[in-house]
């Protein structure tokens, strides 16, 4: 897992000092996690990938994406579950159009 975290790390762009903060931890502590001086506890698990939308399968055996998913799907999905049904029905039709707009825009490149 420690060439995971620092893998995810260096994704992210972030040193190791304010990844620790993230955490609750120091860069001296994260380091010697990251280095598998120390075990990552269960609790900075569940924070990392609630934080960076990480695949915790990923992150503890090397299984699947890094990522859950886009990193705007869990804050769409969190929006969206705010709003009325009315709301939602408007906001799929609009996604809909949306969606139909691109691939006619999508499909008019490809034939030129």
């Amino acid at each position: 897992m420690t060439s995971r975290l620092k893998q995810l790390r260096k994704k992210l762009k972030i040193n190791q000092t304010n990844f620790a903060k993230q955490l609750g931890l120091t860069q001296t502590a994260y380091s010697m996690i990251e280095n598998g001086i120390n075990p990552l506890a269960d609790r900075h698990i569940k924070v990392i990938c609630s934080v960076y939308n990480v695949n915790e399968d990923w992150l503890r055996t090397g299984s699947g994406e890094m990522f859950s998913g886009s990193p705007y799907e869990k804050e769409f999905t969190n929006i969206f579950s705010h709003l009325a049904p009315e709301t939602q029905q408007y906001l799929l039709l609009m996604a809909r159009e949306l969606l139909h707009t691109q691939e006619k825009l999508l499909g008019s490149d490809e034939e030129e």
